[in-house]
């Protein structure tokens, strides 16, 4: 099964752990070509909603259509076209970057291995530390790495937890130009942050979820620090 989309939208979703609603009735489009940031404080439910777009976890109510496609549907064949980057980058430490892009080059069943992942090792700066144990990597060099990992099967729908934590001024740099090269190719991107600066250099829309709820979906137009702040109720420094 070939699947494929241009949008994502959610509809009315909810998630509940017992009594404890992390997520109540959102709804949302993501489209392809732009980047979708989820902010919110601590316990808003931007990390839930991630894993439910990630078909990670699934929504006690409501449902979630990847173009005219619903994951009960489409099943592998749509997870195949999701690439999630977590908090944990999945990556083996005891293994040089290039073994590591070739076992989940496998792991998808990717034809052509090593041009994938020559490119991927391009992309991440890395084609001269291949060989290197990923255990001796800075953050950066390892969030790269990871991000190529996540981006190897071509998904169109790129799924990224607080990417930007832990890396200094240069590797957040590269990594938003990467991003923003990735929503020119057409990719749908949403991202979870607190970085508000990094925010404004990236996002084409926010979503600001506040204790489970949405409580604003806008443009992003250089002004989401002010957005932010009085959606959230809390004062913003840098």
């Amino acid at each position: 099964m070939n699947v494929d989309f241009e949008e994502v939208t959610v509809r009315d979703v909810s998630r509940h752990y017992g009594r404890r609603r992390a997520l109540s009735r959102v709804s949302l489009a993501c489209r392809a070509g732009e980047v979708l940031g989820l902010l919110g404080p601590n316990g808003a439910g931007k990390s839930t909603l991630l894993a439910i777009l990630a078909t990670i976890l699934a929504p006690s109510a409501g449902q979630v259509r990847y173009g005219s496609l619903v994951p009960d549907d489409a099943g592998p064949a749509l997870r195949a076209r999701l690439g999630f980057l977590s908090h944990d980058l999945h990556l083996y430490p005891e293994l040089t970057a290039r073994e590591n892009l070739v076992f989940f080059a496998r792991l998808y069943g990717l034809a052509g291995v090593e041009p994938r992942v020559d490119q991927a090792l391009a992309h991440a700066g890395l084609s001269a530390r291949g060989n290197d144990l990923v255990s001796g990597f800075s953050r950066g060099m390892r969030q790269r790495l990871a991000l190529e990992r996540a981006l190897l099967h071509d998904p169109r729908l790129l799924l990224l937890d607080e990417p930007f934590t832990g890396l200094d001024d240069a590797s957040v740099g590269a990594l938003v130009q990467r991003l923003r090269g990735l929503r020119d190719a057409g990719r749908i991107v949403v991202v979870v942050t607190h970085d508000l600066d990094v925010a404004e250099a990236l996002l084409d829309r926010l979503a600001v979820l506040k204790e489970g709820r949405l409580v604003a979906l806008e443009d992003a137009q250089g002004h989401i620090r002010e957005h932010y702040r009085a959606q959230v109720g809390v004062r913003v420094g840098g």
